[in-house]
């Protein structure tokens, strides 16, 4: 059992996979801070208003949906810069391949060659079946 984990783990995709999950959290702290930016500059926009701090309260409890405001832009923001990434690195790789050449016209088989010189030979026995030249 230790020796199947021990090619499970050590395989290239789980290696490359925990190298994204580090990546990914360590740009969640960059994304973070981007939004509580964002949410400062919205908030001088709307006169002080802080997405965090809002709330209201329902049957004496207090409901703070600020929180999942900022939640949401964090997710636009990670997506937007996701697709940003991807779309760059797509980019990378058709520059990097060059143009896809066009596949070159398949070769005619030997029946089909066979076909076109019977046919050829057809048509100078001016029309006569079965005569050969």
């Amino acid at each position: 059992m230790w020796k199947e984990f021990k090619e499970f783990a050590f395989r290239g995709n789980v290696m490359d996979m925990a190298i994204g999950v580090i990546i990914g959290s360590a740009f969640s702290g960059i994304v973070n801070s981007l939004v509580n930016m964002l949410t400062s500059v919205i908030s001088i926009a709307t006169n002080g208003i802080q997405f965090a701090g809002m709330s209201f309260t329902l049957a004496g409890t207090a409901i703070i949906y600020g929180e999942f405001i900022q939640a949401v832009l964090n997710f636009f923001i990670i997506a937007i810069c996701v697709f940003a990434m991807v779309k760059a690195m797509n980019g990378m790789h058709r520059k990097k391949d060059g143009p896809v050449p066009e596949a070159a016209p398949a070769a005619p088989t030997a029946e089909e060659l066979l076909t076109e010189i019977r046919d050829l030979l057809r048509g100078t026995n001016a029309g006569t079946p079965g005569k050969e030249a």
